[in-house]
């Protein structure tokens, strides 16, 4: 079964007379259904057919990669939805994926297509299906993700002869990027976070200028893209010494990454997976310096479900590929995250990261 009949039987189910349409316009989405990259384009989906538009720069390009969707260039937009979801099939109302648009993009739709009528967003039949779709990877999808991910560490290791001292945050980032980007990344999973000293006290910290020093830590939290598919990593070295006080703060930090890692598997709730890190850190005295879930997925978005927060409302599927990545930031002194890849399997769990969690000094 193919993802597009998998939509089809998610959305829906049992009411296979319900007459409604599905459009699906955010670029993840479309490229998650049809495997192909573009910047525009729409993907039209009843309970029989299916249907991709897309503009002449793609058309085709698009005609050659997409199998199971019949494919379309893109001319006149409503007037060929129109007769894809009414004429053609019947359908009398679109749910669109309402977690994906705008307001405004929602009212631009209604008023080209003014003719047809639209489901309110308390419908959320389609975001629901496409989540519960998305969180279960397939082998296919799997090894690009670990693709992804080897790219990364294999960057990393050319960053340990990299960073030193005097070297900037923003000279490590820019290094860091063209290694990926020159070693078969199609893309950055997000902009890359290099940061020293006590800088690294800043979970989500901005490379700036600073220059690395000796006795630094430094906090690098980055990932590439294969084929559209994320990987995420974190890890935190330090330079030529580290205090006690910082050896503590990344056993501390490894440890709970470990304890997760040991009680990661299917049927697991998202909230009792979070708990375990945060149980961990608390103990040792640092609970109030995690200021983040323990992780979160990731596949065709960097952050997607399901999330492992203390308010998830996720339970643990085997398919599942999440992040685990605790974290201690002492502000104006420093901070430590370290953050694997772990995918849920039929038994009990894979971790993707294949790389030391040991404290590295450079």
């Amino acid at each position: 079964m193919n993802k597009i009949e998998k939509l089809q039987q998610c959305a829906y189910g049992s009411d296979m007379g319900g007459n409604f349409g599905l459009l699906i316009t955010s670029e993840e989405n479309r490229r998650y259904f049809t495997e192909f990259p573009s910047s525009d384009g729409v993907l039209a989906v009843t309970k029989f057919d299916a249907l991709f538009l897309t503009d002449s720069r793609y058309i085709e390009e698009a005609r050659n990669v997409i199998k199971d969707v019949r494919v379309e260039e893109q001319k006149d937009t409503w007037k060929q939805l129109k007769e894809f979801f009414h004429d053609r099939n019947g359908a009398n109302l679109i749910v669109p994926e309402y977690e994906k648009i705008t307001v405004a993009q929602l009212e631009r739709m209604k008023k080209s297509a003014s003719d047809m009528n639209f489901v309110g967003p308390e419908c959320d039949r389609l975001d629901r299906a496409i989540e519960t779709l998305r969180m279960v990877k397939t082998d296919a999808e799997i090894e690009c993700i670990v693709r992804a991910q080897r790219i990364a560490e294999d960057a990393l290791r050319h960053m340990l002869t990299f960073i030193e001292p005097g070297k900037t945050e923003k000279e490590i980032a820019l290094e860091l990027d063209f290694y990926m980007l020159s070693h078969g990344a199609e893309a950055l999973s997000f902009e890359t976070i290099a940061v020293s000293g006590p800088n690294t006290s800043k979970p989500h910290g901005v490379p700036g200028e600073r220059k690395v020093e000796r006795g630094d830590f430094v906090t690098l939290d980055f990932g590439a893209v294969v084929h559209g598919l994320h990987s995420d990593m974190t890890r935190t070295v330090a330079v030529g010494t580290v205090s006690e006080k910082q050896r503590l703060v990344y056993e501390t930090v490894r440890e709970a990454k470990n304890a997760v890692e040991a009680g990661l598997r299917p049927g697991v709730s998202c909230v009792d997976a979070d708990k375990i890190a945060r149980d961990y850190i608390a103990a040792r005295g640092f609970g109030d310096y995690f200021r983040h879930g323990t992780g979160h997925g990731v596949g065709y978005e960097i952050h997607e479900m399901p999330y492992v927060s203390p308010k998830s409302k996720s339970v643990l599927a085997a398919g599942n590929v999440v992040t685990d990545e605790p974290g201690i930031y002492l502000p104006g002194e420093f901070g430590v995250r370290i953050e694997d890849m772990v995918l849920i399997t039929e038994t009990g769990n894979r971790i993707l990261t294949d790389v030391t969690d040991e404290l590295i000094v450079l």
